[in-house]
């Protein structure tokens, strides 16, 4: 991908972990559990989970953000305009204003231009999950960057309990629904899965999931400063951890929010560029 300012292949491939997965060490301060989960029950805890979603056919926000790779650290800001359950755009900046790196993510390819040394990426998810050692899919991506469940796995072998005055679903094997596998790879693929939510509005404050196969890789994700986006919460502060043999860690802070005004998600590969394996 070349060397210029640093932007290495494996620098790309660690900032495309900040769309992969936030996970946010701030949650709003805990209040006293009302419900009766013995009465309640996961099913119940579900449903409110769902209801208190954030809602939205097209999102789009800016944000600042930090990333750190080991003892390597760089700040940067961007935006991000998500279409759901089909497009995911990122464009970075790393400083000066001036536009380094724009990404487009579908349900099974990724694309980049780096503009900072003329150079395109055109490709899937398997490049990004080596390169973090985990096995994501756009559903989990879309949903762990909103603070929202995934939407095309089942929902119904969870137990709760009560945890430091949240409600705690857990799973020991998250599928998967059949009719929107792909291949064969993500039939066999099952999550151990956390979910923690908060007492008072059932917004997701934390989550963790890894994958059974695999369970030396996780993702710990978290999500704090819930602000009343048109009449819904939305967590503002993110920060993300994947533990693996290289540790990735993300925080990053939301602004000018803007949920279901249709917008566009220009992708342009320009004349002269040289394409990356």
């Amino acid at each position: 991908m070349g060397k210029n300012n640093g932007f290495s292949k494996g620098y790309f491939m660690g900032l495309v972990a900040l769309v992969i997965m936030f996970s946010v060490s701030c949650s709003p301060a805990r209040k006293a559990i009302r419900a009766p989960i013995k009465e309640e029950g996961s099913e119940y805890l579900f449903k409110k989970l769902k209801e208190h979603e954030l809602k939205y056919t097209y999102f789009m926000g800016k944000f600042s953000a930090e990333y750190k790779n080991q003892k390597k650290s760089t700040s940067f800001n961007g935006q991000i305009r998500i279409k759901k359950d089909s497009v995911i755009w990122l464009s970075l900046t790393p400083g000066l204003g001036i536009e380094a790196m724009r990404l487009i993510i579908t349900q099974d390819s990724v694309k980049m231009i780096n503009k900072l040394n003329n150079t395109f990426y055109l490709g899937d998810y398997e490049a990004v999950n080596h390169f973090l050692n985990t096995n994501i899919d756009f559903d989990i991506l879309q949903a762990y960057l909103l603070g929202n469940d995934l939407q095309f796995y089942e929902d119904g072998k969870f137990r709760v309990t009560i945890e430091n005055n949240s409600y705690k679903l857990s799973t020991a094997a998250r599928m998967k629904l059949k009719k929107y596998v792909r291949n064969s790879q993500e039939n066999a693929r099952a999550f151990i899965q956390n979910i923690w939510l908060d007492s008072e509005t059932f917004k997701i404050t934390e989550a963790d999931v890894k994958e059974i196969s695999n369970e030396k890789i996780k993702v710990e994700a978290g999500y704090g400063d819930f602000e009343n986006i048109d009449g819904q919460l939305f967590p503002k502060a993110l920060d993300v951890t994947i533990w693996a043999d290289n540790t990735i860690k993300v925080k990053a802070s939301f602004s000018r929010i803007t949920v279901d005004s249709p917008m566009q998600f220009p992708f342009r590969i320009p004349t002269g560029y040289t394409q990356v394996k």
